[in-house]
């Protein structure tokens, strides 16, 4: 009978025996199943017709009349007076002056889709997709309404879209998180955009910021898999005894579930974020120069390849709450924006669509709302925040390509034919994952909760 020290490799292999090797082990490895795991994969509740979402999301608030709503009656009458009923989140009666658009229109596609020459890349693939130019939303304050765009409450925190996604559906890679962002910065309102809230806090989202070394930690730390896997497999039963003392703490049950996500994530996501190996005709079709480890065309090829694993809801955000779409002084920044984000986001769709990845890929780009067509002094070189109408765009999975849903005013003031609110973004979102909005619920604080509250409608007229 050996009675000398036991090694650390002795002790985690009798510690975990055949248990850690089988059953504990086995919710780390591929072959696990999901049952009971508030991550595991399920279906939603009608047909769906997308697997994932792509969200893109410029923030600052882009100008809808300067980019893909057409208003030539604006053109028109630049310079003539008019009389707006809200102006810098006041409401009242103010005497404005109409402000052209600086940068011309032209028709793109078959369909003759009207796009600003701020974007002539997204023009060239414009039949795919559909322009929701009669957007509105309920706040023109940066905080409140980019939170609404990302939660559907302007005035409260909420679970993200992204967590309600990853909460109904789970994830089909038990390796990578179900809900990703890649941005340099976060938004108005903060991380609270990709935020869990009240669902559980494995719903929430990871965010990963571009850069040499965006996994930072994601590595093993040591060269024996398999004796990092018995370490593993020991602390998962020291963590399920602790946690069925604890059943109730929600924070206990996702700190648990890291570990074992961060485990899957070292095999598999350097990997992911590795575009050594993306030819040099894909590098160009996104605009990203060899070895570049930043950019918006960075984020968008990273989000193709962890499309391609299985990620479920991956958001990209351009910008972070300064230098971003914010035009109060001069129109002239989104020139420059528009260059940073344009050839990008084409090559995304483009890459989608030759690899037969779009069908099933929903892909929305959007901002938190739009900017006034008027303004305090004639030919003012910027534009205000404006609530009442502004535009944004779907593409893929399930959604009818080539078509503007949507009109506004003759100046884009106001939406005057089939508005869509930001519920009903969500609402049409959720649905084209087959998840039926007013079915998807969180009981918390003695009521259920969802995406979009008591609102939202489903715009059929968008889903091919």
């Amino acid at each position: 009978m050996n009675t000398g020290p036991t090694t650390r490799r002795e002790f985690l292999r009798r510690a975990s025996g055949g248990l850690g090797a089988v059953a504990l082990a086995g919710m780390l490895s591929e072959q696990a199943t999901f049952a009971d795991d508030p991550l595991g994969s399920r279906r939603g509740h009608p047909a769906p017709q997308a697997d994932r979402v792509i969200f893109l999301y410029s923030t600052g608030g882009v100008s809808h009349i300067d980019t893909f709503n057409h208003r030539p009656q604006l053109t028109a009458d630049h310079g003539k007076s008019i009389t707006a009923s809200r102006w810098l989140n006041t409401s009242g009666e103010f005497k404005r002056f109409l402000i052209k658009s600086r940068f011309p229109f032209q028709q793109y596609g078959q369909s003759g889709t009207w796009v600003s020459d701020l974007f002539p890349n997204i023009g060239s693939i414009i039949d795919d997709l559909c322009v929701l130019n009669a957007m509105h939303c309920d706040s023109d304050g940066h905080d409140k309404a980019t939170l609404a765009a990302h939660t559907g409450s302007a005035q409260f925190a909420r679970p993200s879209a992204g967590s309600w996604v990853s909460y109904g559906l789970g994830t089909v890679n038990q390796n990578l998180p179900s809900f990703m962002v890649l941005a340099p910065a976060a938004p108005y309102a903060g991380s609270q955009t990709w935020g869990s809230d009240f669902l559980p806090a494995c719903h929430q989202g990871t965010h990963v910021i571009p850069g040499k070394d965006p996994l930072p930690h994601v590595r093993p730390p040591i060269k024996d898999a398999a004796l990092q896997q018995m370490e593993l497999a020991f602390r998962a039963q020291l963590n399920q005894a602790h946690l069925g003392e604890r059943a109730a703490d929600q924070m206990l049950d996702a700190r648990i579930r890291s570990f074992e996500t961060a485990f899957g994530m070292q095999r598999e996501a350097p990997e992911a974020f590795d575009l050594s190996g993306e030819t040099e005709a894909t590098l160009k079709l996104y605009g990203i120069q060899q070895g570049a480890t930043s950019g918006f065309g960075w984020q968008c090829l990273v989000a193709r390849r962890l499309a391609e694993r299985g990620v479920r809801f991956l958001e990209l955000i351009d910008v972070g709450s300064s230098n971003n779409w914010d035009s109060h002084a001069n129109m002239g920044d989104h020139e420059r924006l528009a260059r940073g984000i344009d050839r990008p986001i084409t090559g995304l769709l483009s890459d989608l669509k030759q690899r037969g990845m779009l069908d099933r890929t929903l892909v929305v780009w959007t901002t938190e709302f739009g900017r006034t067509p008027f303004h305090e002094t004639a030919n003012h070189a910027g534009r205000e925040h404006h609530k009442h109408c502004f535009t944004s765009w779907m593409a893929g999975g399930g959604v009818k390509g080539g078509i503007v849903h949507g009109q506004s005013d003759e100046y884009g003031i106001r939406t005057a034919e089939d508005a869509v609110h930001t519920h009903d973004l969500h609402a049409t979102m959720l649905h084209l994952l087959g998840i039926d909005h007013e079915r998807l619920t969180f009981r918390h604080a003695g009521r259920d909760f969802r995406l979009t509250d008591v609102h939202g409608r489903v715009v059929q007229e968008i889903i091919a």
